[in-house]
């Protein structure tokens, strides 16, 4: 590593970080309305946006396709490279999927930042992948101004048996495998260099487990929690299966130091855009305006959302039939 990798501040390059960079969730859904889907065959993808697409294949299986990339979250590139696979990695399992081969996605400005830095950023994509057993062939790069990294994976599943955001169904409880707060953390870490070693492994924890735990114990409704937040994604959920998600606050476990980070005003864009367009459709109850901002912030590499439980994960609400809003926050 020359002295100008080791100095480079990753997050520097980047106007925003991780998930949070998405486009504003009723923003997208607009424009993409009408352009996915098509054919029996395509059993999971298209308007309810979910997080991988299934197809069905001859032999009784289904091919599992999905992309995602991102700017830095943080400014070690062989984390950020962990963290980029294993949020790819993620819509495999969050569909009930086996990933089985990934190609690299990066933008590099070639300029700006060495080459042998990129280097790191795949290694780092490398090694996870490794982890869930998915090779790397090969990939497709561009020079950019903005760096920017993820993976294009390829999986299988069986096709009976898939976690879908339409098939939540009333009198099921809700469970989260990873706690909240990665945003707002990667927030403060892209202002003020200061690192969170604890956020960092949430981030590279890979999903494998609970998704087949998942699978396991009959569950067929789940999702993965990213850029859109906790509300955001349970509201696509609920929509998607025509019932009300009810969600208990207390129930919820946060990173340390995520609260601080809100008060200390750290709240990515991105978070304040999904509270924005989750609010007409939520009762708040007597909740503050700090804790709905964490129950939307802006995930990168968070957890399943199981509609059901699964060992490990805190029970943090249930599914009811639907009523006057789609998300009750209690």
């Amino acid at each position: 590593m020359t002295r100008l990798a080791r100095a480079a501040r990753l997050t520097q390059y980047a106007h925003g970080g991780g998930c949070a960079c998405k486009i504003p969730p009723g923003e997208l859904e607009r424009v993409v309305a009408g352009l996915t889907g098509g054919g029996e065959s395509l059993i999971v993808g298209g308007e309810d946006g979910d997080d991988a697409a299934v197809l069905r294949i001859a032999g009784g299986r289904a091919v599992v396709s999905t992309a995602d990339f991102f700017t830095p979250v943080v400014d070690d590139a062989y984390d950020w490279g962990r963290i980029a696979a294993a949020n790819a990695l993620s819509d495999v399992y969050a569909v009930g999927g086996e990933p089985l081969m990934a190609l690299n996605l990066l933008g590099w400005p070639r300029d700006a930042l060495p080459a042998e830095l990129a280097r790191e950023v795949l290694r780092g994509g490398r090694d996870v992948a490794a982890l869930a057993g998915c090779p790397i062939a090969g990939g497709h790069s561009i020079d950019d101004p903005e760096p920017k990294y993820g993976l294009a994976v390829t999986g299988i599943a069986d096709p009976d048996r898939l976690l879908r955001l339409d098939a939540g169904r009333p009198g099921l409880p809700l469970s989260l495998t990873k706690p909240l707060g990665l945003g707002v953390l990667n927030a403060r870490h892209k202002a003020t260099g200061e690192v969170f070693a604890h956020a960092v492994e949430t981030m590279t924890a890979l999903n494998a487990e609970a998704g087949l735990a998942a699978l396991e114990r009959g569950i067929t409704c789940a999702t993965d929690v990213t850029g859109f937040g906790l509300l955001g994604h349970l509201y696509k959920l609920a929509r998607a299966s025509g019932v009300t998600a009810v969600v208990d606050a207390k129930a919820l476990a946060y990173l340390d130091g995520a609260r601080a980070a809100v008060r200390d005003g750290f709240v990515p864009g991105g978070t304040r855009r999904n509270l924005a367009w989750v609010s007409p459709h939520t009762a708040f109850r007597r909740i503050a305006e700090e804790e709905r901002l964490l129950l939307a912030d802006a995930q990168t590499s968070g957890g399943l959302l199981v509609a059901g439980e699964i060992p490990g994960a805190p029970v943090i609400g249930e599914l009811v039939a639907r009523g006057r809003h789609t998300l009750v926050v209690r």
